[in-house]
């Protein structure tokens, strides 16, 4: 009786401790399957083009979004853009700090179509690293991509004319570069 008891307590700890596992593991998972999926919007990223571009044009939307909790500004400073399949593009964002104090925000983003996540790929994105802004400081912020020529091959996306890239800044919980030790030089707000 005893061992059976033992065994019980056993297989109830282990199954504890495996799913306390599933659960600190589920969030990275799930971020890899967003990345390498382009589920829900999920852009990829890339380090250059595939060059290779085809006649297909698409025309790419921008949306500025900010959380009510970071005093900013932030819009597209061109609302669309139409380029062929595999063509780099480049555009930018201008963001504001509205605020009376320095502020780091860092951005969340996704395109819609969902399913056209897995073919837009950033090159350049501010959305890679947090972004500090001084009190009334104005920054360009740029985004260089490209959309995947084998989008066209994707049945599902055939019929699919617009794309929309959308972004939306919430303050860092824990910034990892205080605004204050940043400088004064021009330009490193916008490192990439």
């Amino acid at each position: 009786m005893a061992r059976a008891n033992r065994r019980i307590a056993m297989a109830v700890c282990g199954g504890v401790m495996l799913m306390v596992g599933a659960a600190y593991a589920a969030v990275p998972l799930y971020e890899v399957f967003c990345k390498v999926t382009g589920y829900g919007g999920t852009t990829q990223r890339a380090d250059t083009a595939t060059g290779e571009i085809i006649d297909r044009k698409i025309t790419v939307r921008f949306d500025g979004n900010v959380n009510a909790a970071l005093p900013w500004g932030f819009k597209p400073k061109v609302h669309a853009v139409t380029l062929r399949m595999g063509e780099t593009a480049q555009m930018a964002y201008l963001a504001t700090n509205k605020g009376p104090a320095a502020t780091v925000g860092t951005s969340v983003f996704n395109v819609t179509p969902f399913a056209a996540g897995a073919y837009f790929n950033k090159i350049e994105c501010f959305c890679f690293t947090e972004q500090p802004l001084k009190a009334g400081e104005t920054v360009e912020m740029p985004v260089l991509f490209f959309i995947d020529p084998d989008m066209d091959k994707d049945e599902h996306l055939k019929d699919i004319k617009e794309i929309t890239l959308s972004y939306t800044f919430f303050p860092a919980e824990t910034p990892e570069t205080p605004v204050a030790a940043r400088g004064t030089a021009e330009g490193t707000q916008n490192q990439l």
